[in-house]
């Protein structure tokens, strides 16, 4: 058995509370962060409103700084109580917890870059561990899993609609040309994502019979395309919910990484040993 100092104690209890949401004290601070970024978020959007920026100007300042001295006092805390204070610091969360205060810093020398604080909206996404819900953190295991297995096939439908819509312009600046709009290459690429993609701004369109004809053979075309993605996914999907594995939110010391299963000692992503205790 380990003996740990009393700052050891002290540390292994707040990243319990801070990284972990399987005690009372942990989920409890889960949920009061998380609503404590709904309000700041809210702030800022409600802010942005001038009619009420300059009636409540002070309330929107004072609710701000509080919320961001909040967010900073937890990020330092989030530091102080990790092993690999780097690999936080770097991390996608870490990044992101980051960015939830320093836009207000920022906005003493840049004003305005304070509205920049609704990147807070991103630390919703520990949403997955505020409840604990193994169900939860297998989906979106699931989802994950599906995501990196079909990256190569969509890389690849990418590249080919990338090069088929650099056709397609050429095509329609051939047909069409300046004098209907299409005033070069690059302008015509744009008019065959949009209508590939069958969003239609309707601030290009091609006048002549030939170029209206061409557009609709392309339009047909976005249509049949759109499903390719979706059936990457949905193959991908139905392979990866076959794990019948429900993780839970223990998360690694040494590499930060969660999902392991309930009766996992070593982490599966970087093998170190879980601290159970």
């Amino acid at each position: 058995m380990v003996d740990y100092t009393e700052n050891e104690k002290l540390k292994r209890k707040i990243y319990t509370i801070i990284f972990e949401a399987d005690t009372p004290a942990g989920k409890f601070f889960d949920i009061i962060l998380i609503w404590s970024i709904i309000l700041s978020v809210v702030l800022v959007i409600v802010e942005s409103v001038h009619d009420y920026a300059a009636k409540y100007q002070i309330f929107f300042t004072t609710g701000e700084w509080f919320l961001t001295i909040l967010f900073t006092l937890e990020y330092l805390l989030r530091i102080y109580v990790i092993r690999k204070k780097k690999a936080y610091i770097f991390s996608f969360f870490g990044v992101v917890d980051l960015m939830a205060f320093l836009p207000t810093y920022i906005s003493l020398l840049v004003p305005g870059t304070q509205y920049l604080m609704v990147i807070r909206v991103l630390r919703l996404l520990r949403v997955f561990r505020i409840f604990k819900l193994s169900l939860y953190l297998a989906e979106a295991n699931i989802l994950v899993r599906a995501l990196r297995a079909s990256s190569r096939k969509i890389l690849v439908f990418l590249s080919s609609i990338a090069v088929l819509v650099v056709i397609i312009g050429a095509i329609m600046y051939v047909i069409e040309g300046p004098e209907y709009g299409f005033q070069d290459i690059p302008t015509s690429i744009y008019w065959a994502v949009v209508t590939l993609t069958t969003v239609g701004y309707g601030d290009i369109s091609p006048q002549t019979g030939v170029g209206q004809f061409f557009a609709s053979l392309v339009m047909v075309l976005g249509y049949a395309i759109i499903a390719v993605p979706t059936g990457i996914m949905t193959v991908e999907l139905s392979k990866a919910s076959k794990s019948k594995a429900r993780p839970t939110t223990q998360v690694c010391q040494e590499c930060l990484r969660e999902g392991h299963d309930h009766d996992a000692r070593y982490c599966k992503y970087c093998g170190a040993e879980i601290d159970l205790s």
